[in-house]
């Protein structure tokens, strides 16, 4: 599937030229001549980059740029006309990622696309992995894998054990009760299990772990209550 880019300028000429450039790269463009046409493009469409010009009728690119990094982490590069230091800071300021002078050759505007693309697709990559890791004092877990590691050594979990402890790590500061933690890992199957068996668990944790319930480092016993981990 091919990136979506938005071209804002109100040049018709270099409008329809850097269009030309990026289709024949087969991205699909989004052309807008005015800052009312790119706003109501920007959020109707799943955009990967935008291209905008700063002198432009009714309003100015650096609006534009400060109304998609409002909602919005993909690339930005600010057109000028103006060669001044201000103009660059400015937009780099309101969360540009590069500028260009026009006049540009159209080959090196393309070859910033490519770049910021690459850099943003590998960024955002990375970013979804670590939503899916989580660390807490030597402890990591990797929820794609159902992997954890204790001070980067391998810890032998049960399914269960391991549902246990990522639940209480995705609630870190707060109290865990049995009933949820129940409700979560058994659903309806909850009425048919004991009240004992959390507590089992979470003794097998603690083991694993080498953690003590006077003087835990990871899962506290809130008395009458359920289980946390302290952030």
């Amino acid at each position: 599937m091919s990136d979506n880019i938005l071209v804002v300028d109100d040049e018709r000429e270099i409008a329809d030229l850097v269009e030309l450039y990026l289709k024949n790269e087969d991205y699909t463009v989004f052309k807008c001549y005015t800052a009312q046409e790119a706003i109501t493009c920007i959020d109707k469409t799943k955009l990967d980059l935008a291209i905008l010009d700063i002198m432009l009728p009714g309003s100015s690119g650096f609006a534009i740029c400060q109304k998609i990094r409002d909602k919005y982490t993909y690339p930005i590069i600010m057109l000028t006309a103006k060669d001044t230091e201000v103009d660059k800071i400015t937009g780099l300021t309101m969360g540009a990622d590069d500028y260009i002078t026009k006049p540009f050759r159209p080959l090196e505007l393309l070859a910033r696309v490519k770049a910021h693309l690459r850099r943003y697709k590998k960024y955002s990559r990375n970013t979804a992995q670590s939503e899916n890791i989580i660390a807490h004092s030597g402890l990591i877990i990797d929820i794609n894998t159902r992997e954890c590691l204790l001070n980067d050594k391998p810890l032998s979990l049960t399914p269960t054990e391991f549902s246990i402890l990522r639940i209480l790590c995705e609630n870190k500061g707060n109290v865990v009760s049995s009933e949820q933690l129940f409700h979560k890992i058994w659903g309806d199957e909850y009425f048919s299990k004991t009240n004992n068996t959390i507590t089992v668990h979470i003794r097998h944790l603690r083991e694993k772990l080498n953690d003590s319930i006077d003087h835990p480092k990871y899962i506290k016993t809130v008395w009458g209550v359920g289980y946390k981990i302290e952030k």
